[in-house]
């Protein structure tokens, strides 16, 4: 049956995942997530794991090109499961379908894991938390209100803190989501209480 979902024949007719969410969010975990549960995903592996992604960023770097209309590329993903960061969501081509799996984290721990990673790569950034902050808040709210007037998208908002509280539960909901046969027991142990370091 597994097989049969992904088949070529039915390609045509079936809906692109796409994980979103501000960056430092948890995307690059729900990506790994829905690889162990056994989706394909569309990655180019340029970006490789490190310190601050030990389990991978799973990118395309086509993604950060829709902006300037370079989309062909997805019409090749349908059945398949596409990182898009949430500021790039509007130039998704509006003739396919989609079922959007939004990362929510608290702000302040996105901000601490970015200063992280920023540190990391012995870069500094240019403006304050309270800006950077705000400026998230405004977007989250603009990008909701855009999703939710959106026919050919479904939604499912995955709140990262409470997942790694209890991963079975969100990993089942996802499978119900998704309406796909996905391999549960593989996907929970995937978030770690190890590599959630950036707490508030």
């Amino acid at each position: 049956m597994f097989k049969k979902l992904f088949s070529h024949s039915k390609l045509e007719g079936q809906k692109i995942i796409v994980v979103s969410g501000l960056p430092r969010s948890g995307t690059s975990m729900m990506m790994k997530i829905l690889a162990e549960g056994g989706l394909p995903v569309v990655t180019d592996s340029i970006r490789l794991a490190d310190e601050d992604n030990p389990n991978g960023y799973f990118e395309i770097e086509q993604s950060k090109a829709l902006a300037d209309g370079n989309n062909q590329w997805l019409y090749g993903s349908r059945g398949k499961v596409v990182k898009v960061i949430s500021h790039l969501l509007e130039y998704l081509p509006d003739d396919l379908k989609y079922d959007v799996i939004f990362m929510e984290r608290k702000i302040p721990e996105i901000l601490a894991s970015q200063k992280k990673m920023l540190h990391n790569r012995k870069e500094q950034s240019t403006i304050t938390d309270d800006e950077l902050s705000q400026q998230f808040r405004e977007h989250l709210k603009a990008v909701k209100y855009w999703l939710a007037r959106k026919p050919n998208m479904r939604v499912n908002y995955v709140d990262y803190n409470k997942m790694m509280s209890n991963p079975r539960l969100f990993c089942s909901s996802l499978a119900e989501f998704l309406e796909l046969p996905l391999k549960v027991d593989a996907m929970q142990a995937v978030p770690s209480q190890s590599l959630y370091r950036n707490r508030v």
